[in-house]
């Protein structure tokens, strides 16, 4: 049996309709791989992963693979992946989001996860849209883009996600895309085992709702796209004309412990010292 056939046996659900549901040319698949493949190269018991997902095209990742799952309301993902962390320090924790689950309608609460450094690793798929609702603009739509709800074109500046999450302290903050990847499952891969929180950003094309829209003529084209404007971090730092370009790899890697490892810790503490006073 392929290798390929036995991660799928191992680690998807087998009482799931496939294909998936996910559009034709959606790089949502790809990321779905990664996320497995990084987990098999771990060799995490399935029993020892958790993966909390929100709502859009990326929260159905949590009903596909076969670990310990939540399909959490919208924007609420990294609330939930918080608690479990806080309350399980031994699991590794994974939150699932897209691009408005994550920094729209869930934008509060992942600045205070990278604040707090919770050890938990954020996944986010960035399409540059609303998805599975509706197809609007999202905060990390560009600006001039066209969405349902920009017919004209969108008039507000995106967010940088890596900008963002590293300005909000997270231990590790990384980007790749659905293009590359082998650099993804390694981008991944490393956010699984460093301490704190880790945000993994992962650019995958949404042909159905964004593609179309925005003067891409199939998927492929898109794909193409991520091929050509993303480049590895180092190269781009040597780009004279930086305009247009993607810089993609390791940003932010830093050895911080976890908010659950310095709850541990203030906790043994206490215990120490009503044990001495005792």
């Amino acid at each position: 049996m392929a290798e390929v056939t036995q991660l799928i046996h191992q680690y998807l659900r087998h009482n799931k309709k496939f294909p998936l549901v996910f559009c034709p040319g959606c790089g949502h698949g790809i990321v779905l791989g990664s996320l497995v493949r990084s987990v098999h190269a771990l060799g995490l018991s399935k029993d020892e992963v958790v993966i909390v997902a929100g709502i859009g095209c990326s929260g159905r990742i949590a009903a596909y693979v076969d670990f310990n799952t939540v399909h959490a309301t919208h924007g609420r993902a990294l609330t939930i992946a918080t608690g479990i962390k806080m309350a399980n320090p031994g699991l590794t924790v994974i939150a699932v989001m897209g691009d408005g689950d994550a920094f729209s309608i869930g934008g509060n609460h992942l600045i205070h996860a990278a604040r707090r450094n919770i050890g938990v690793t954020a996944l986010v798929l960035n399409n540059f849209i609303y998805g599975m609702t509706g197809g609007q603009c999202s905060s990390t739509t560009p600006e001039g883009a066209y969405s349902h709800t920009s017919p004209m074109g969108q008039l507000e500046a995106a967010f940088d996600i890596v900008e963002l999450t590293r300005a909000a302290g997270a231990s590790g903050v990384a980007r790749g895309t659905v293009f590359h990847v082998k650099a993804l499952d390694g981008l991944i891969t490393a956010a699984l085992t460093q301490p704190g929180f880790n945000l993994v950003e992962a650019l995958t094309p949404c042909f159905t709702q964004y593609g179309r829209g925005n003067g891409f003529k199939s998927a492929v084209d898109m794909f193409k796209w991520l091929k050509e404007k993303a480049v590895p971090l180092e190269t781009y730092a040597k780009l004279e004309d930086k305009a247009g370009r993607i810089p993609i790899g390791v940003f932010v890697k830093r050895d911080a412990p976890g908010l659950e490892t310095r709850y541990a810790a203030m906790r043994e503490a206490v215990r120490a010292k009503k044990g001495g006073a005792a």
